[in-house]
């Protein structure tokens, strides 16, 4: 019997129902809008069904059959991600396309380095980023819109799975002139009654504020930002402290001006930089050739923006 779909249209399919929308699905897989409306036309009228109910203010909703059939879909497209891997181990290759998502508080310090030398090493890589915070995080891999994640062991879940890079022990960030920056290390008690720059981001400001809580204080935010180039060139311009676990190869903020990173001495154990994963993945073979590449980067001392 002949198939009645392809795993383009299934492809195009997914997009459109994880966006809710033909134009965001459109752009998102780099397609013109009018190319993936007449393919999911197409896999409507293939299997005799309605997939989506269109709304101009709602987008493309999905219908009780199209919930279905996505389920179905994602099962399709892995099963046939399967046989390329298959066949790669085959003929001994590494290619294919690979979804990477990155923290967002790291992602140009670290990434572009890592997948141009990845992509030298693996030319027959398609390989695709997206930058999230950790609770998109979270729900893409659930989802399966991306591969895996490099990202911090923040409220990790059972169903991830993690494998650590770098141990990330957390730096007070404050300007050149700032009454602590002499100082060869801080406690969170030495910050209390200093202005902070807080970045404001789901999970990881709760890790910043719990090194407060033993003291019964909180500290005095004054400012807050969920970019961490903004938090940099805040606290540049001395408006206050910042926490970062990210010590950088550059100690200056986007706008030139210099940083002092001080060591801070704190009870609460530093941040993992890792490799998160669902644990229901399966792990193809680019996707093992990737994880090997950070860990050679991570074993020689070499992620890329992290001073040693």
């Amino acid at each position: 019997m002949p198939l009645r779909f392809t795993l383009r249209q299934l492809e195009y399919f997914i997009a459109v129902g994880e966006a809710g929308s033909i134009a965001l699905a459109a752009e998102k897989v780099n397609v013109t809008a009018p190319s993936m409306s007449s393919a999911i036309a197409q896999l409507e009228a293939g299997f005799g069904v309605q997939l989506f109910t269109r709304r101009h203010a709602q987008g493309s909703v999905l219908t009780p059959t199209g919930e279905r059939f996505i389920e179905q879909a994602r099962i399709v497209l892995e099963s046939a991600a399967k046989l390329n891997d298959l066949a790669n181990i085959y003929t001994g290759s590494v290619r294919g396309s690979l979804r990477v998502g990155c923290l967002r508080t790291f992602v140009q310090l670290m990434v572009p380095q890592l997948r141009r030398s990845f992509e030298t090493r693996y030319a027959n890589v398609d390989f695709s980023q997206v930058e999230l915070d950790q609770a998109q995080i979270f729900d893409a891999l659930g989802a399966s819109r991306i591969d895996l994640a490099l990202t911090y062991d923040l409220s990790l879940s059972s169903d991830i799975d993690f494998q650590p890079l770098r141990t990330l022990p957390p730096y007070v960030m404050v300007d050149v002139d700032h009454p602590l920056a002499g100082r060869s290390e801080v406690t969170a008690a030495d910050l209390v009654d200093h202005d902070m720059v807080l970045l404001d981001m789901p999970h990881s400001s709760d890790y910043f504020l719990s090194m407060f809580r033993a003291l019964g204080q909180r500290p005095r935010i004054t400012e807050r930002t969920s970019e961490i180039s903004i938090q940099r060139s805040l606290v540049a311009n001395g408006f206050g402290f910042g926490i970062s676990n990210m010590r950088t190869v550059s100690e200056a903020s986007m706008d030139g001006k210099l940083l002092k990173f001080i060591p801070l001495h704190t009870p609460v154990p530093p941040l993992q930089l890792g490799i998160a994963m669902s644990r229901a993945a399966h792990v193809s073979r680019t996707i093992q050739a990737f994880i090997d590449h950070c860990h050679e980067a991570a074993d020689a001392n070499n992620l890329p923006g992290l001073a040693p």
